[in-house]
């Protein structure tokens, strides 16, 4: 998707659509009471009518209003003014790309970027409206090609801020809106193909394809072998099941100085879990080719920072792996070593996602990180626990919890953070092994994340549990591209270019 920024009169722009915003109790936007007057008072005139009196993401759309070049005005209903935050803005907004579609335009200009929502100043409201634009425009068509009848997706979305307003803000937040939603794109693409395709080696092939979109961008990509010499027997446990090799993909990207130490974010690269030994249920069993979207989310966070050209040190770290029944799998009660020199007690092989996490996060000590934060669809007590909305957080580092609490609320892309407190430990104990890899029923989220911890003593470290955030069920089935814009906007952050 493309997107600019204009401050040409509304009046004069020739567009497809002109999207503008009214409050409650038929309160006209600055920019739509420029069009009103233009119009001798036709939007007046038809709110008078009762059409947009409803709940905030009403819609109207008019056709031919006199006195302005736009061919068709998109009114949408942003609520009460003084209630007028980033919730009632997602819910306008979303409400107007809704109508484009099933209007089937391409591009369109949109005149809500000039609101200000409480909380939020132009240059939010720009990225963050670029961002949900080029989401709701995205299509899966890898493996299924679009309807004879379908209509193309937005292809264009220009964002509108008043004469006089400085544009270098707001131009600055439509380009990381287009990194970002890059980013999210790739990371759903690779996260909603099958398993079949979608395979350990063919990520770390994506992960190499995108070396080539910057030149600060290095990617070395670990095979079996390499691993055993290492120690790595925890992610090796785990791939023995599988016909397919495991790989743990190393994306090394250089745009600070030498001295900089680098950020490290890891994500589970489970393409498929059918749970192992321990076989899952077959309902929904196919939703399983999402236990890579850590995986997917580092890559896509990646692909992002490579637009953003930022100023940092930043290593992408993917173990890449099957977790599949075979005669060489791991069995209940199997015991592994770890990179760390750990022993493991595998008393369930469902919980396959820490033991390819933990010799990863061991493997990251080499590069002395600032910090490492890890990302994995790794629990459905997350989801009992929070929902499908914050993915869950835990850290051994106040600082960086609370940066990453900062940036969700920046990017809705939220989070919510769990206690990681010794108590639970002992839930891991085991009469044959240093630990075992599950911690019984109660606070499953939080046991899992006291496993990783484990390994992460050498450096301030975050854990994201994305299992409730990572994709989408039922009839709206796929991909959200979580937790790309979280680690953008932490990304940014710490580069200080944040909006």
């Amino acid at each position: 998707m493309q997107s600019k920024i204009t401050s040409q009169d509304l009046t004069q722009v020739e567009t497809p659509c002109l999207i503008l915003g009214v409050f409650s109790e038929r309160q006209l936007c600055d920019a739509a009471k420029t069009i009103d007057a233009a119009s001798n008072g036709a939007l007046t005139a038809v709110l008078e009518q009762g059409d947009l009196d409803g709940k905030t993401g009403g819609a109207l759309m008019l056709y031919g209003v006199a006195g302005v070049n736009a061919k068709r005005l998109l009114l949408v209903n942003c609520g009460k003014h003084e209630e007028f935050d980033r919730s009632a803005y997602e819910k306008a907004l979303k409400a107007a790309l809704s109508r484009l579609d099933a209007a089937r335009l391409d591009s369109a200009l949109c005149a809500l970027t000039a609101l200000e929502p409480n909380g939020m100043d132009t240059d939010q409201c720009v990225r963050h409206t670029v961002l949900l634009a080029a989401q709701s425009a995205y299509r899966y068509t890898a493996t299924k090609k679009p309807a004879a009848e379908a209509a193309a997706p937005l292809a264009e979305l220009d964002c509108w801020i008043p004469d006089g307003a400085p544009t270098e803000p707001a131009e600055r937040g439509a380009a990381q809106g287009l990194a970002i939603a890059e980013g999210v794109g790739l990371a759903r693409d690779l996260s909603n193909l099958p398993g079949n395709l979608c395979t350990p080696s063919y990520l770390a092939d994506q992960a190499i394809a995108l070396s080539e979109h910057s030149d600060k961008l290095q990617v070395e990509v670990l095979d079996e072998d390499t691993m055993a010499e290492l120690g790595m027997g925890a992610l090796l446990s785990v791939s023995r099941g599988s016909r397919q090799p495991a790989k743990l993909i190393v994306m090394q990207y250089r745009g600070g100085r030498n001295d900089n130490k680098p950020v490290v974010l890891v994500g589970k690269g489970l393409t498929f879990d059918a749970g192992g030994i321990s076989i899952k249920p077959a309902e929904a069993m196919d939703e399983m080719k999402y236990d890579m979207c850590g995986g997917a989310g580092v890559i896509g966070a990646m692909r992002a920072l490579c637009d953003l050209a930022l100023p940092l040190n930043v290593i992408g770290v993917v173990p890449a792996s099957e977790n599949l029944p075979d005669g060489a799998a791991n069995k209940p009660g199997d015991i592994v070593t770890s990179l760390s020199g750990q022993t493991i007690e595998i008393l369930n092989t469902d919980a396959e996602g820490r033991l390819i996490l933990c010799d990863a996060l061991t493997y990251v000590e080499r590069f002395d990180p600032a910090l490492v934060i890890d990302m994995a669809t790794l629990t459905g007590a997350c989801i009992v626990g929070l929902g499908r909305h914050p993915s869950g957080l835990f850290a051994n580092d106040d600082a960086l919890a609370e940066a990453l609490t900062q940036a969700g609320e920046a990017s809705a892309d939220r989070v919510w953070r769990l206690p990681l407190w010794d108590d639970y430990q002992q839930q891991l104990d085991s009469n044959f092994a240093d630990m075992a890899n599950i911690g019984g029923r109660d606070g499953g989220a939080i046991t899992a994340a006291c496993f990783l911890s484990r390994y992460t003593k050498a450096y301030s470290w975050a854990h994201l549990d994305i299992a409730g955030t990572a994709w989408l069920t039922g009839k709206e089935k796929g991909a959200t591209g979580r937790p790309v814009p979280l680690l953008s906007q932490l990304l940014l952050d710490r580069a200080g270019e944040g909006v």
